[in-house]
């Protein structure tokens, strides 16, 4: 891949992985409207990893508490908020990583259809919309009971089908739960990190049964960029969500999905 092409892949990678409007559907239109050629797996390792260094950099000081207190908690320490935190992302990530690699195969090969896309796009969407106005928005993380934990991390599930957005369905259902807006993001992007993680190893592995030929400098920039792009998401988005909302992604998820749907129909 040409320079501006993995500055172009690495940018939208970092800054479409949190914000919830499909990191799926932009790497799709993206190809079509500039004529470039698929970036393949390596690049798609380098951009997932880029992005996990900037959640993990970012959270860094609510990992280092929930670690600790997880593993004091298992060795029979009293629970506390961070690790009762620690367990609810744990046991909220096991869902996914078992119907993930269940269903990679089928969902590689039948669902990246860009028609598919768009309507998952529109429609979850409109789940997203319905979840912010109707969310009495009250609650925060410490509140979690286990069948709240259940259901965002059910809801997961729903996000390996394209166009969906992890990070869109995990905060539709924790506004929908009751959380802020606030809340259900740093949960939805604390759940990302062991999500991450695992589509990396995976990704990592079957890149490692190929043969292909390995463009480190490429690599290189294409983590640096996506890391650098992903950390400035991830504070915008925090800051200002409270104060801007959620129906500017609402509407920006129709416009993309529309734009595809007159694209490939």
């Amino acid at each position: 891949m040409l320079l501006p092409q993995l500055i172009a892949f690495a940018l939208l990678q970092g800054i479409t992985e949190f914000l919830p409007i499909s990191s799926s559907g932009h790497l799709i239109l993206l190809p079509h409207l500039t004529g470039w050629p698929d970036h393949g797996l390596a690049y798609d390792v380098a951009a997932h990893f880029g992005t996990l260094i900037a959640v993990v950099v970012y959270f860094r000081t609510d990992l280092r508490d929930m670690l600790i207190h997880w593993f004091n908690s298992s060795r029979g320490a009293p629970a506390n908020e961070h690790s009762r935190l620690g367990w609810a992302v744990l046991w909220a990530t096991l869902p996914v990583g078992m119907v993930g690699l269940l269903t990679h195969d089928f969902i590689s090969i039948h669902l990246r259809d860009p028609v598919i896309v768009a309507s998952t796009t529109i429609g979850f969407g409109v789940i997203l919309w319905i979840a912010d106005c109707l969310g009495p928005r009250t609650r925060d993380t410490s509140t979690l009971s286990k069948l709240d934990i259940a259901l965002v991390g059910c809801s997961q599930c729903l996000a390996l089908i394209p166009g969906t957005s992890r990070s869109g369905i995990t905060i539709s259902v924790g506004l929908a739960l009751g959380l802020t807006r606030s809340a259900a993001a740093r949960f939805s992007f604390l759940l990302s990190i062991p999500v991450i993680v695992l589509a990396t190893g995976y990704e990592t592995w079957r890149l490692l049964e190929t043969s292909l030929a390995v463009d480190w400098i490429g690599l290189l920039i294409v983590t640096i960029g996506a890391s650098i792009s992903a950390f400035v998401c991830i504070a915008v988005f925090l800051r200002t969500l409270e104060r801007v909302g959620i129906f500017p992604f609402v509407l920006y998820r129709f416009l993309l999905g529309a734009i595809l749907l007159m694209l490939f129909l």
